[in-house]
Parts: structure tokens; C-alpha cells; sequence
């Protein structure tokens, strides 16, 4: 027992009343029904989407509202209050604009805040009265709580309840009170959202997606293989950098880098105009939403050459450094003939096209030029200075990691690397042989030191954060190798190849999940994987629900790049206290839709596993958590109350 932690508790609970409150109210608290987790995974910037999905609860909003609504409104009313909840500024003053009289207007206001009010108090209904408080808004929380416990049984308070509607319309407080009910709806519909992984990559706007998962009431985040390399390139990889740039110029992306995160890309942008030229392989993959004129299309593609050149010149050195990587035959720069202009790959010749080599020295092909080295060093230091950028990582790596148990279930961006059999794969690192979830902690104990220490540049640490993005046994990639440099520069697509970890056509088996689930510790009987990162190709039949339930998939295409290939625009996944459902989303077009014709996304939702016994909080993480807070209570007790 440690005394005192209990001294300093006890200046909290300084009576046994006090001590035993909390404990009945604990004890209550893991009888009620888990909350709604939502998981969502593979977002890539596609934040209008991701917005859309997040404030419709993936579809749980508007069956609340059906529960509450149907058969007794039109349902052109059941799809204006949803759309309403989900963006309640921009559907107020659509709203607003249709009425003349304020008479009207003023019927509309009282009638609506009612509604508002019933779905509150339905959403709230397995939650305490503290918790639904914390959700309300702060200034209107007195008001609503008086409307929610509203009785019926007598007249007495009629006219109360009546004046107080009166009042928040003639002070003009009907807005805000509405939109306030509209998002704590939101909170209250879903109790805690997981993303797994991918919240960066080629999409427009993965700023606005930090901010929104920053302000949201409870959320974790297991880290993509995009994920990571952002938080390298802040932790101080070049390498890391110079991806990202790529990344970024490939696909007509450069804005975030330097509108949104504040860093000067001109330093670049001189070196590109000095060496390199327009060169099909490198131009950018323009956006269809965009304009883009040609002769930024033609900045880009230097840009693009140019940063592409020294991320394959930065690579060399790591791969020699780190012997353990076994990545030696990715040294590509040393395997080609540039008097033939050829390389050599497995024994076998092959021809490069659109090549821009005019920075490299054959003799030492891996060697930065000064301005290429001055420019790299530029970037990071503006990177590493960046505020927005290191709000936004710092946050990751908060809330973030490489896996989680929760509820039973492990939720894990990528893959566990395992072989042909099954087994969970060795991967040795300064002599010790690591596998399984051992190997994972690994990699994030090595990726946490690299972020801590930002200065340091090429250390072990910061190379195993490069390693986690193009590494054989890395969870987040999963694959062989990483074939950019054939993708640029080979015709013959049998060198594109990536073959991937024998995981992904493993899954499919029940008894190799059940043995990934042991290994972490996680009931193999009842426990699920959830898993993002490659996309399910719905349109070809694929299923996303694998290994008998045992494994859930769910990256269907959030990104626009993807949905042509599964014919879809993402999986999420909803887990309450009644079992778990898979949610298919259609293209979402546009916020106006929504707004003006009622319009959602949704398909059909399939049952993943049903509970057969409704799940209490005693049965989940937090939980476990409560349950330790009551036992430190009752030592508290003992010590202080009961001698």
C-alpha cells in the first residue's frame, strides 16, 4: 500500500462520505451498456469524406433519429434533421433563408430545438447524468438538462418550460444552442473513435483532419506507414524528408508543404531549375478539383526529379551502415552502367528511360552534391520549425502507437510479420533476436527515442523510423522491397513488383489469427484483428470480413486514387454494446448534397459478430481502469476511515 499516493488522495476524498460516493457511483458506472466505438482507417488526406463519416457516426446519427422519428415525421423531415446535426452552421442558414415571417421561423426554432432535445435524451440514455453534462455545452448546459428531465405527470411547470424556449429565441440564442445540440449529439452517438492509420499521404488536406481528431472528445491513432513518415521527417530524417517531398510533388501535393506547414520550398525549387528538366516519369498526378497551370506543372516535375534524386542518394548510406536492414540489393545507384545507361538487377539487364542523373557522380553515385546536402539541411531545420507541424506530431505521437488492445481486440495499421507457416518472423537488431509483438514494441520504443531527440539525425533510432516505411520486416510496409526507383526509370513491370508479407494471404485462416491474437496476449475465441491498409476490392468480390469474423479489413477506398480499383469509398467499423457492424460507404460528392437533397453515403451495414449478452463498461478497458480506481478507493478506506 502506498501511503502516500493515499495522503495526497485524501485531500480529494476528505470524508468516508465522500470515499463512498464515488465508490456506489464507480460500481454503478461498469453495469452500464459499453459505449460506440467507431473505427475508421486510411483517411489520405480525404478530410470532406472523413468529415462527413465522423459526424454521421458512420449512419449511427441518422438511425437514432429513425428510432425516435419514424412514422411520426415525413422522412424529407428525418433526412433535414439529420443533415442538420451533422453540419448544423451551414443547414441553419439554408434553413433560416427559406422563411419570410419570423412568426414562422420562431414555430420552426421551438419545434426543432424539441426534437433536438428527444434525440439528446435518447443518445444519452446508457450514459450517467455526469458524463452526459460533460457533453452539453457549457453555456446552454443548465437550460438543456431543465428540458431533458422535463415531466409530464402535472401542468405546473408548463408554462416554465414554455418561457424558457420563448427566452432563447427573443435573445437570439436559438442558433447557438441548436448547433450546440448538434455536436454534442455527435459526442454522445459515439463514445471513442480509433484510427487505424494512414491519416497522410496523397490527399489534400490531412492538416484539417489533425484539427478535427485533436478537438474530438476521444480518440486514439495507430500509426501508417504515411503516419510514420511524417513523424520521422520531424524527428529528423532526411530520408524520411525527402519521401514525404516526393510523396507530396508526385501527386500535385507541394501546398501542404508550404502553405499549411509554413516550409520555403524555394531552396528546392532553385536546385530543381539548375539540373533537371520536364521528364514524363515526373509529372505530377494533378487533381481533378484543381487547376494547376503548366508551367507549375513544369516546376513541379523538376521539383519532383529533384528531391527523387537525393532521397535515393540518402538511402545508400543507411543501408551500408545497417548491415541487419539486409537491404544491400537496394543499392540501386551502384548497379548502374552509366555508359549504357542499364542496370543490373538479379543478374539481369535492363534498360532506364526518362533517367536524371545529371547530379551524380558515377564514381561515387550515392554522394550529394553541397547544394543538394545545403538544401536537405534547409528543409529539416524548417520542418523541425515548423508550429503547425509540430502541434499536429506531437498530437500523434500522444495519442498515437503501433498497435492497440482494446476491448479485446488489436487494432493494427499494417501486418504482423510472419512466414509461410505461419510463425511469427525474427528479425535480429544488434544481436538479439526479436518477433511478434516483442518486434513491434521494439520499433516504437526506437521511434519515441528518435521523436525525443529531434537533433540527433542519423543515429540507429532515426534509421529504424526509415526502416519502419520500406523495411522487409516492418509491420507497417509488409512487403519485400519498395520498387520506386523501378517505377521511375524501368519499363519491364516485373521489376514493379512488391511482394508482399505472407500475412495478407494468410489472414484468410482462422487458426493463424487466433495465433496472432495469442501472441498478444488477446482471447483467440473471441477476440477480432482490425486491420487497414490495403484496400478491399469490393468490385472483384473480395470480402472484407475474413478468417470466420476473425479479422476485420477496413481500408475500402477513403482515398479518390482507390475507389475505381474496390468500388467503394471506405469501410468503417461500429462495435456497441450489442456486437459489431461493417458500415460500406458510397463516393461522397460534396457537403451541398448532403445539405440540400438529404443525401448520405451509407450501404448496406453487415453483422461482423453479435454479442450474446450485452456488453457492460465492466467488460471493457476502461473498465479494467474503473475497477482499479474502486480497489486504490477502498485502500483509501481502510487506511484513513476504518482503523
Amino acid at each position: 500500500m502506498n501511503t502516500k499516493y493515499l495522503d495526497l488522495l485524501a485531500q480529494k476524498y476528505d470524508t468516508e462520505e465522500k470515499v463512498v460516493t464515488e465508490i456506489i457511483n464507480l460500481k454503478a458506472i461498469l453495469n452500464l451498456p459499453k459505449g460506440t466505438e467507431h473505427f475508421v482507417s486510411d483517411l489520405h488526406g480525404e478530410y470532406q469524406a472523413f468529415q462527413h463519416v465522423l459526424r454521421n457516426g458512420s449512419g449511427r446519427v441518422k438511425e437514432k433519429i429513425r428510432d425516435i422519428f419514424s412514422g411520426v415525421i415525413f422522412e424529407k423531415e428525418i433526412d433535414e434533421l439529420a443533415a442538420l446535426v451533422y453540419y448544423p452552421e451551414e443547414k441553419l442558414q439554408i434553413i433560416k433563408n427559406d422563411f419570410n415571417q419570423d412568426e414562422d421561423l420562431n414555430e420552426w426554432y421551438k419545434k426543432t430545438i424539441k426534437r433536438m432535445i428527444k434525440l439528446i435524451s435518447y443518445a444519452s440514455s446508457k450514459y450517467t447524468r455526469s458524463k452526459l453534462r460533460k457533453a452539453l455545452p457549457n453555456q446552454f448546459a443548465y437550460i438543456i438538462e431543465e428540458l431533458l428531465y422535463k415531466t409530464e405527470e402535472s401542468g405546473n411547470k408548463e408554462q416554465y418550460y414554455h418561457e424558457i424556449l420563448e427566452q432563447i429565441i427573443s435573445l437570439g440564442q436559438a442558433d447557438k444552442l441548436i448547433t450546440g445540440l448538434a455536436y454534442s449529439t455527435h459526442q454522445l452517438v459515439v463514445d471513442h473513435l480509433h484510427v487505424v492509420g494512414d491519416i497522410y499521404d496523397r490527399g489534400p488536406k490531412p492538416d484539417k483532419i489533425m484539427e478535427e481528431l485533436i478537438n474530438y472528445h476521444s480518440v486514439d491513432v495507430q500509426w501508417g506507414n504515411h503516419d510514420v513518415l511524417w513523424i520521422g521527417a520531424f524527428a529528423g530524417s532526411k530520408v524520411c524528408l525527402a519521401n514525404i517531398l516526393r510523396i507530396c510533388a508526385r501527386y500535385d501535393n507541394l501546398d501542404i508543404i508550404e502553405d499549411v506547414y509554413g516550409i520555403n520550398l524555394r531552396p528546392l525549387l532553385n536546385l530543381a531549375e539548375k539540373y533537371y528538366d520536364d521528364n514524363p516519369a515526373f509529372r505530377p498526378k494533378t487533381q481533378a478539383d484543381k487547376k494547376t497551370s503548366e508551367e507549375e506543372i513544369v516546376q513541379i516535375t523538376k521539383m519532383h526529379q529533384a528531391i527523387s534524386m537525393i532521397q535515393f542518394k540518402l538511402e545508400s548510406p543507411i543501408i551500408k551502415r545497417r548491415a541487419f536492414f539486409n537491404m544491400e540489393e537496394r543499392l540501386l545507384l551502384e548497379k548502374i552502367d552509366f555508359n549504357s545507361n542499364e542496370i543490373t538487377l538479379n543478374g539481369e539487364a535492363y534498360p532506364l528511360e526518362n533517367t536524371c542523373f545529371s547530379t551524380i557522380n558515377p564514381k561515387q553515385p550515392d554522394m550529394l552534391l553541397e547544394e543538394e546536402q545545403q538544401v536537405i539541411e534547409k528543409l529539416l531545420f524548417s520542418v523541425q520549425h515548423s508550429e503547425k507541424l509540430a502541434r499536429h506530431m506531437n498530437f500523434l505521437m500522444r495519442k498515437g502507437s503501433l498497435y492497440l488492445r482494446y476491448n479485446g481486440n488489436l487494432l493494427i495499421h499494417g501486418c504482423i510479420p510472419i512466414d509461410e507457416n505461419g510463425n511469427m518472423e525474427n528479425m535480429e537488431i544488434e544481436g538479439k533476436k526479436y518477433a511478434g509483438r516483442e518486434l513491434l514494441d521494439r520499433f516504437e520504443q526506437f521511434l519515441r527515442y528518435s521523436f525525443a531527440h529531434p537533433e540527433v539525425t542519423d543515429d540507429l533510432a532515426t534509421d529504424m523510423v526509415w526502416y519502419l516505411w520500406t523495411g522487409e520486416y516492418s509491420s507497417l510496409f509488409g512487403k519485400r522491397a519498395m520498387t520506386t526507383f523501378e517505377r521511375y526509370f524501368i519499363k519491364d513491370k516485373v521489376t514493379h513488383k512488391e511482394i508482399k508479407n505472407h500475412y495478407y494471404h494468410l489472414r484468410e485462416n482462422e487458426e493463424t489469427c487466433e495465433k496472432i491474437l495469442a501472441e498478444f496476449d488477446l482471447d483467440p475465441e473471441h477476440g477480432h484483428i482490425i486491420n487497414g491498409h490495403t484496400p478491399v476490392k469490393e468490385i472483384e468480390g473480395e470480402n472484407p470480413i475474413k478468417a470466420n469474423g476473425k479479422i476485420i479489413v477496413i481500408d475500402g477506398g477513403f482515398s479518390k486514387a482507390y475507389q475505381s480499383k474496390t468500388g467503394i469509398a471506405g469501410y468503417t467499423l461500429l462495435y456497441n454494446s450489442y456486437g459489431m457492424k461493417l458500415v460500406a460507404h458510397k463516393h461522397f460528392n460534396s457537403k451541398n448534397e448532403v445539405l440540400h437533397d438529404g443525401t448520405d453515403v451509407l450501404s448496406v451495414k453487415r453483422l461482423v459478430d453479435k454479442e450474446l449478452e450485452r456488453k457492460k463498461v465492466l467488460e471493457t478497458n476502461v473498465g479494467e481502469e474503473l475497477c482499479q480506481e474502486i480497489n486504490i478507493l477502498r485502500d483509501l478506506m481502510e487506511y484513513r476511515y476504518m482503523k
